[in-house]
């Protein structure tokens, strides 16, 4: 028992290290009831393990279990979202000893302007990802659900792909990182004026490295906004095939030096 709390106080830092970022939907509101209390249920597909780190709100590591964003989206109530279905969903194409890391990073509620280089959620999202890797590690992929905020108006729906684009940019500069691979989920929820304009800029951003998976279809809860915690574990698993598909080493890879 005392060994595996001091695992988890003081673990190895990984080797494989994703960004979890955007809004509601990738801080994940699975499980949240309309009273805001998140009801605590863990599918077992989100359990956790020795073998998953969650970079904390304090910039340090330690093992990651839901909600992996309860002190970053911290003025929320934070429950399941697909970060750990996608951490477990990787586990057996790694290396037997290589550990992976996710540095949360979204905030609900925002909008694709309030992630613009020099804006505070931006730069946090760099600061955290750079203290990531300090201990080692290598930066393996931009987890990116985020869009809602934006349909509410023409203008914003409209401004959507050059602001999204602009962000992949900036962030493989700013990390040093020129080809970052980016996995983006097109919305499953919105405001019905503008949700499919965005889905359409969202789908139709080209850049190398860079795949669109969609939520679209994924049951929502009553609010017809937010993703159930079943949805999250499907779209965690999406999001996992899409990067063994597009990026991952057709092998498991050894152990970093």
């Amino acid at each position: 028992m005392s060994n595996s709390t001091q695992k988890a106080q003081n673990p190895t830092a990984p080797s494989q290290i994703f960004i979890l970022s955007g809004q509601s939907n990738m801080a994940g509101r699975g499980g949240v009831t309309t009273h805001r209390h998140w009801d605590g249920v863990v599918p077992p597909e989100c359990r956790p393990s020795p073998a998953i780190l969650r970079f904390s709100a304090h910039l340090k590591w330690e093992q990651a279990h839901e909600p992996l964003h309860q002190d970053i989206d911290a003025k929320k109530v934070c429950g399941v979202g697909p970060g750990m279905a996608f951490a477990n969903g990787l586990k057996s194409h790694r290396g037997p000893n290589e550990i992976i890391g996710l540095v949360p990073c979204a905030v609900g509620g925002t909008a694709i302007k309030e992630w613009a280089r020099g804006a505070h959620l931006y730069e946090n999202m760099v600061k955290r990802v750079k203290e990531s890797v300090k201990d080692g590690g290598e930066v393996k992929a931009l987890l990116w659900y985020q869009g809602e905020s934006d349909t509410g108006s023409q203008a914003d729906a409209e401004a959507y792909k050059g602001k999204m684009e602009n962000l992949i940019h900036n962030v493989r500069e700013d990390l040093g990182l020129p080809s970052l691979p980016v996995i983006q989920v097109a919305i499953a929820s919105g405001d019905e004026r503008y949700i499919e304009k965005v889905r359409e800029a969202q789908k139709a951003i080209d850049l190398p490295n860079a795949v669109c998976v969609d939520a679209k279809g994924l049951p929502l809860k009553e609010d017809n906004l937010h993703l159930t915690t079943e949805a999250q574990v499907q779209l965690g698993h999406i999001l996992a095939d899409a990067y063994l598909a597009h990026f991952a080493s057709p092998t498991p890879q050894s152990p970093l030096s």
